[in-house]
C-alpha cells in the first residue's frame, strides 16, 4: 500500500456541507524523498524506502551518510518502507498528491507516554472499596492477583500496574476531508495517536 510519512500538527474542526461540525486532525505530510528502491532480485522483496524530516549530519552515522548521499539528499530523521509504489527512482519526491479528498487511510503513530501507572488509571479498576472496617490506603489497590497453593503462581497477562502509553497504535479507516497540496497538509476526520509534533505514517 502506498503511503507517506508526516507530522501531527494538531486537532481542529471543520464544517461539513450539511453544517455539521466534524472533529479532525491536521497532518503535515511530506514531502518525502525516495532513499532506496528494493527489488525482488537483490533484496528478496519489493518496496520503496522514504525519508522524512531533517537530521543533523553530526548525529548521523557514516554508513547512513553514504546511504543518503546515494539518494542525493540530506540526512533524514525518519525512514519507512512502503509497498505499492510504481515507477519511482532514488531521489524522487513524494508528496500529498498521492491522496485525494474522500480517500480512507490508516494512520500509525506512537501514543503519549504516561509513565508507570496503577491499575485504576491503566485498566479502569474501581479499587478494593471504601476506607471502612479498618482498611487503610486500599482505595486504588489492585486486590488479589492469584489463587492459593494451586496454581501457586500468577498467570501471564494479569492486569497490573506498569508502563502506560508509548506504544505504536493504528487508527484505521480515517477519511481525508481536505488536501492542501501547496502546504503539504492533510486533514483527516477524527483523532490519530501521538502528541502534537510526533511522526506519523499514513497508508492508503
Amino acid at each position: 500500500m502506498p503511503g507517506i510519512i508526516g507530522r501531527k500538527v494538531g486537532m481542529t474542526s471543520i464544517y461539513s456541507a450539511e453544517g455539521k461540525s466534524l472533529p479532525c486532525t491536521v497532518i503535515e505530510a511530506g514531502p518525502c524523498v525516495v532513499t532506496q528502491v528494493k527489488t525482488q532480485d537483490r533484496d528478496g522483496y519489493e518496496a520503496v524506502q522514504l525519508g522524512f524530516g531533517e537530521k543533523k549530519e553530526k548525529n548521523t552515522p557514516n554508513a547512513m551518510k553514504g546511504h543518503f548521499k546515494n539518494a542525493s539528499t540530506t540526512p533524514k530523521a525518519k525512514l519507512v518502507e512502503f509497498k505499492g509504489f510504481d515507477n519511482v527512482t532514488i531521489g524522487d519526491k513524494i508528496d500529498v498528491a498521492i491522496f485525494a479528498e474522500g480517500d480512507f487511510v490508516d494512520v500509525v503513530g506512537t501514543t503519549k507516554g504516561k509513565g508507570f501507572q496503577g491499575v485504576v488509571r491503566r485498566h479502569g479498576f474501581a479499587g478494593v472499596g471504601q476506607a471502612t472496617h479498618g482498611q487503610h490506603n486500599r482505595l486504588r489497590a489492585p486486590g488479589s492477583i492469584g489463587a492459593c497453593s494451586y496454581p501457586a503462581r500468577v498467570f501471564k497477562g494479569m492486569r497490573m500496574g506498569g508502563q502506560m502509553g508509548n506504544k505504536n497504535r493504528m487508527a484505521s479507516n480515517l477519511q481525508i476531508l481536505k488536501v492542501i497540496a501547496e502546504k503539504n497538509i492533510l486533514i483527516v476526520k477524527g483523532s490519530v495517536p501521538g502528541a502534537n509534533g510526533s511522526t506519523l505514517t499514513i497508508r492508503r
